[in-house]
């Protein structure tokens, strides 16, 4: 059967061992698939995979129908921040570490990477959150972020104060060694390290996490993704702000950090029957032990 994804893009974690030849495997079994396959460039400089085309990030966006991930969930949050403004769906074969949104096992990646090519997935769409540093009433850095935005304190520094603020109104002035606002997709990250709850992706909401509160009564709060969060830099030397991947050092006291959801979705698509509960149950290692 001829597959409904006619323009493939592949993506690898290209410093991973063995991953030239997870994605050169991968690509003739597309071509077997009835696909056109380009590979990402970053990836075909690295890896030396010049036999295919190769297209730069946006490229892929405005002629792939679809983008095939190889790695982890860092290589997938990467692309799919530039992905997302296009309507370009993911599909993540996982050769990292825990692998919550690249969920496809690379050793079963044919069975089943088959029937999602003639259309047989789970469509699930994540939002982004869409954030900026603001000093003295100027934008100074702006960032999209899947997983999560992170004030931290210095390395060297004690904690930090900080004032949040919620659609303009006052929270609380938290001390601690940072905050997290975290997306469903990042409540399985960081935020989980730090206290976290787990939020199923189809909560529209955050959760916003102190990281070792100064008062033990700073708990984790689950707010809508709706409004807007403003997190203010009242003491604190070289705090800084980070962005899934994109990091800003050395905050000034008085900016301020806002975020609010942004207006583009991450298209993942799911093996059919996917649950988010089997991927909990296998990353997290529930019920291990139990007959």
């Amino acid at each position: 059967m001829q597959s409904q994804f006619r323009h493939v893009a592949l993506i690898g974690k290209y410093k991973a061992q063995g991953s030239k030849a997870a994605l050169q495997e991968i690509a003739k079994f597309l071509i077997g698939q009835g696909c056109e396959v380009a590979i990402e460039l970053e990836t075909a400089i690295n890896t030396g995979l010049n036999q295919f085309p190769s297209l730069e990030a946006d490229a892929i966006g405005r002629h792939c129908d679809l983008a095939l991930v190889v790695g982890g969930d860092g290589t997938m949050l990467g692309i799919g921040r530039v992905l997302a403004k296009f309507g370009v769906p993911l599909v993540g074969i996982n050769q990292g570490r825990l692998g919550f949104i690249t969920d496809i096992a690379f050793e079963h990646y044919q069975s089943t990477l088959g029937p999602m090519l003639q259309g047989e997935f789970e469509e699930d769409r994540r939002w982004m959150m869409q954030a900026k540093v603001l000093r003295e009433g100027q934008c100074v850095f702006a960032a999209t972020a899947m997983n999560d935005v992170v004030v931290n304190r210095g390395a060297t520094s004690g904690m930090v104060e900080l004032r949040v603020e919620v659609d303009g109104r006052f929270v609380a002035n938290q001390r601690a060694d940072g905050l997290i606002i975290a997306s469903p997709t990042g409540s399985t990250a960081y935020s989980l390290s730090a206290g976290g709850p787990l939020l199923h992706p189809s909560i529209s909401g955050w959760v916003l996490v102190p990281i070792s509160p100064h008062t033990l009564s700073n708990r984790p709060i689950v707010l809508s993704d709706a409004g807007e969060i403003t997190i203010e830099i009242v003491s604190g030397r070289d705090a800084s702000a980070n962005f899934d991947m994109q990091s800003l050092a050395s905050l000034l006291h008085a900016d301020r950090i806002t975020v609010r959801r942004s207006e583009h979705q991450v298209r993942f698509l799911h093996p059919k029957g996917w649950s988010y509960f089997d991927t909990l149950r296998r990353k997290l290692h529930w019920n291990e032990g139990v007959a």
